[in-house]
């Protein structure tokens, strides 16, 4: 059995709380069960790294929670007390403050017991309060679809975290306990609950810089997974270790036998690789279990940061380098607040051996994360402010919470946070030296957001390391990139949303397509609307349609404009809305008894059309255009627009029989004309139908024709029509009216074509 995480894990709630005992408990074999921490447990753990604990409190706290849960039990048949009691056992191992410590304890009884917020507030103060109501609120999530629920659930989250990050820390706590004794849940939920730690909340303790609990939460949701290829790790681990046990220990030996006769004192120990990590290695590398050389590593932990540096001269001194295997990231932190000086060297008995070199705070850090961070000290403020000064963990979990302003949808969030989370990083550098993170296959789109967003929606090239490079290019670890904006680019492509690696550079994409359409929609709304308005010898002024909104039930006169453009309101409903007298004139030319030709004679005919025509200008212009689907039109052409909700306008030429489908709806028509640049020519679309002889090389040669006039070929289809003859249909570019004459002209006088004509869609 091979365990891949190939697909999205599906999380029915991850926030919801595992402890509760299924209706048909699971037959487990008896396990002898551990006693229960009592009161001055609790007390002595806390003292041992806080003096100053206020030993009440606790105490209050562990009588009010054990009567509160009174004969509730779980499933594995244990009281329920021991959850809440095991939390916080959890949470003063990671040498958390007395608030923290007491939440943990509450934290399920606002929402399993009779237990209120007032009661809580009252008995134990409103920061406590504040923290169980916090964590019972993400207990109270009723959502329709799975894949909301899991977005909306990790959203709820980290709007929690927001106000308090302690939340996180006894949510982590919570969900380790239940993992822990995974064992009496029914197996379809164990699975379920295995992958949605597995999914959010062992990378989300990674990111918080809080290693030993997400290695445990894998190790677990690892075993419950896939057990078989759990249990063959393990025996292999234990093995390798037994073969070992000696050659460690003389590794340890060695190090602090050299670092001591340099005068360096320094803590060494020996730490293997966890199953999981293991088992994640061996897969995305294809290797076996005895090619993996980094299965043991060790920690060298010394008094300051200059003694690191010169920990890490000793051993470079004293054994050989393996090449490309050295990091600092005691000079180049990552996110989660990790700083430790990396390198391998080949050791004694001429083994591969993994070092990490680090203080003991860096140590402290590197286990514990954002918990390290002394809480409980003096004058530094409550736990949230302190963090924003001092965590880069904190300040990643602050951006990622500022993404929920941007991201349209939950699952767009939830998208941006799985890559966070799971994605290793690359470092790179702004010309001026700023270090911008990226997720590991960034490219230059990527980091051009996360610059700014400005920077990302004008980008148009880009430098790396002084050489010019196209922006999809994929960044590597201390690339400097330049990246060259213009004004004249507003918005970005929208393919650019395919080649982005981050979730905040394909959000911005995104939100800024959706910010350009809607710009083309408004500005053709104030386009239809203006020129009704002239048309009508009416006053048009935005003072007086602001006056209006209401009877429009739009907020914005920018909402009214777009509606206008996609077709949603009529121009005369805002005339009507802004002039309530005011009467729409149907005038003859929209009238459906005379005919069709003479009905558009008219409406290009009169000369002060010119003043209230849109000018069209081509498909790049500001305004949502086509052309008509089967046939086109192009400069030269008489032309008229028809409105299409939800699409723009669609450009016909005068002569298009189609424009007898719209007979019936004149609000649709707009008087349109052409406003090209000679300067600036575009190509426009046409279709010609081809009569030619059904001979070797026919094709070749109306082809070259075309090609030898400077027409661009789109599309081509051919049809028998008799032996002797095919009927070819060409769809082309062309830049005007006399450019597709000239070349009708010249493929009329090739002997392989019998009749050529322009198709009129």
């Amino acid at each position: 059995m091979v365990y891949r995480r190939r697909r999205p894990m599906q999380m029915q709630a991850a926030t919801e709380t595992v402890a509760v005992a299924p209706t048909a408990p699971v037959t487990r074999p008896a396990k002898p069960r551990a006693r229960m921490m009592r009161q001055y447990d609790l007390v002595e753990r806390v003292r041992s790294y806080n003096p100053n604990t206020d030993e009440d409190l606790l105490n209050r706290a562990y009588v009010y929670a054990m009567k509160a849960h009174g004969s509730q039990t779980r499933a594995s048949g244990d009281p329920y007390f021991s959850h809440p009691l095991e939390v916080a056992a959890i949470l003063t191992d990671l040498k958390l403050d007395d608030a923290t410590i007491v939440a943990a304890l509450l934290h399920d009884t606002i929402e399993d017991t009779e237990a209120t917020r007032a009661e809580i507030d009252q008995i134990f103060g409103p920061e406590i309060g504040a923290l169980v109501e916090g964590l019972t609120k993400l207990k109270r999530l009723e959502l329709v679809s799975r894949e909301a629920k899991q977005a909306e659930n990790l959203r709820k989250l980290l709007l929690a975290i927001a106000d308090d990050v302690r939340v996180l820390l006894v949510k982590l706590a919570d969900r380790l306990h239940n993992m822990r004794t995974l064992d009496f849940v029914p197996p379809e939920s164990r699975r379920r609950i295995a992958e949605e730690t597995l999914d959010i909340y062992a990378p989300l303790s990674g990111r918080m810089g809080m290693q030993e609990m997400r290695e445990e939460l894998e190790d677990l949701s690892f075993r419950t997974l896939d057990p078989d290829a759990y249990s063959v790790v393990m025996q292999r681990l234990d093995a390798l270790a037994e073969r070992n046990r000696n050659l460690i220990g003389e590794i340890e030996a060695q190090l602090s036998n050299n670092l001591r006769h340099r005068g360096l004192g320094a803590r060494v120990y020996g730490r293997r690789k966890k199953p999981f990590s293991i088992w994640t290695k061996m897969e995305r590398k294809s290797i076996g279990f005895e090619q993996l050389s980094d299965i043991f590593g060790f920690r060298l932990v010394v008094n300051d940061i200059e003694a690191c540096y010169r920990a890490l001269g000793i051993v470079h001194t004293t054994w050989p380098v393996v090449p490309g295997r050295f990091k600092d990231y005691i000079s180049t932190p990552k996110q989660n607040d990790y700083r430790s000086i990396h390198t391998t060297v080949i050791g004694p008995g001429n083994q591969r051996v993994e070092l990490q070199i680090r203080t003991e705070a860096m140590d402290q850090i590197a286990e514990r994360g954002i918990a390290a961070h002394v809480f409980y000290k003096e004058g530094e403020g409550s736990p949230t402010e302190f963090l924003k000064r001092e965590s880069n963990a904190f300040a990643w979990l602050r951006h990622t919470i500022g993404i929920l302003s941007e991201s349209a949808n939950p699952e767009e969030f939830l998208e941006h946070t799985k890559l966070e989370l799971f994605h290793d990083q690359v470092f790179c550098f702004t010309p001026k030296g700023k270090l911008i993170a990226l997720p590991r296959h960034a490219n230059v789109i990527d980091f051009a957001y996360a610059v700014h967003t400005d920077v990302g929606n004008s980008a148009v090239g880009c430098k790396i390391n002084g050489k010019f490079a196209p922006l999809s290019s994929e960044l590597q670890n201390g690339d400097e990139v330049e990246v060259l904006t213009s004004e004249a680019q507003s918005a970005p492509p929208s393919a650019w949303e395919s080649l982005a690696v981050t979730g905040k550079a394909r959000a911005a994409i995104r939100r800024a397509t959706r910010t350009a359409v809607r710009d083309q929609y408004a500005g053709l709304g104030r386009r239809i609307v203006e020129r009704l308005f002239e048309r009508a010898k009416m006053e048009y002024a935005d003072d007086k349609l602001k006056g209006a909104l209401p009877r429009l039930a739009r907020a914005s006169i920018e909402d009214v404009m777009a509606a206008v453009g996609r077709g949603e309101i009529k121009a005369s409903d805002v005339a009507r809305a802004m002039y309530p007298d005011y009467k729409e004139e149907r005038v003859a030319r929209y009238g459906i008894k005379k005919g069709l030709a003479a009905k558009l004679k008219e409406r290009v005919a009169p000369t002060p059309r010119s003043r209230v025509a849109i000018p069209i200008r081509g498909i790049n212009s500001d305004l949502p255009v086509k052309f008509a689907p089967n046939g086109g039109a192009v400069p030269g052409d008489r032309i008229v627009g028809i409105v299409t909700p939800g699409e723009g306008i669609t450009i016909y030429p005068i002569q298009s029989p189609a424009l007898k489908d719209f007979e019936e709806e004149p609000e649709r028509w707009l008087d349109v004309r052409w406003d090209i640049e000679d300067s600036m020519p575009q190509r426009f679309p046409a279709r010609i139908k081809v009569e030619n002889v059904n001979e070797p090389g026919a094709l070749a040669q109306i082809a070259t024709v075309i090609a030898e006039h400077d027409g661009n070929i789109d599309n081509i289809s051919m049809q028998r029509r008799s032996p002797d003859f095919t009927e070819t249909t060409i769809d082309l570019e062309v830049y005007d009216l006399k450019h597709l004459s000239a070349i009708l002209a010249q493929l009329r006088a090739k002997a392989v074509v019998a009749r050529v004509e322009r198709v009129n869609g």
